[in-house]
């Protein structure tokens, strides 16, 4: 039943359309994923050095904006796909 329906889906989207679905996709958890490893350094690093916290915390801030950027950016582009 289910394979019909998402069969059915394909069929009126076109792959173009559902490749570009699962690259927002990827996109997505890719960078969930890098700012949770970001998220988990900083705070091993924050905890060998308390006293460079202040440096650790604003590096990590700018990494993981520059990680949700590229993200934004392509999931815009998938975006973009689906609807042109």
């Amino acid at each position: 039943m289910t394979l019909s329906i998402l069969l059915q889906a394909a069929a009126s989207m076109g792959i173009a359309k559902m490749g570009a679905a699962f690259g927002a996709g990827l996109a997505a958890i890719g960078a969930g994923i890098g700012i949770g490893k970001i998220g988990g350094s900083a705070l091993e690093s924050i905890a060998r050095q308390p006293e460079a916290s202040g440096d650790i915390r604003s590096n990590m801030i700018v990494a993981a904006a520059l990680i949700e950027g590229a993200a934004f950016f392509a999931i815009i582009i998938c975006l973009l796909a689906i609807v042109l």
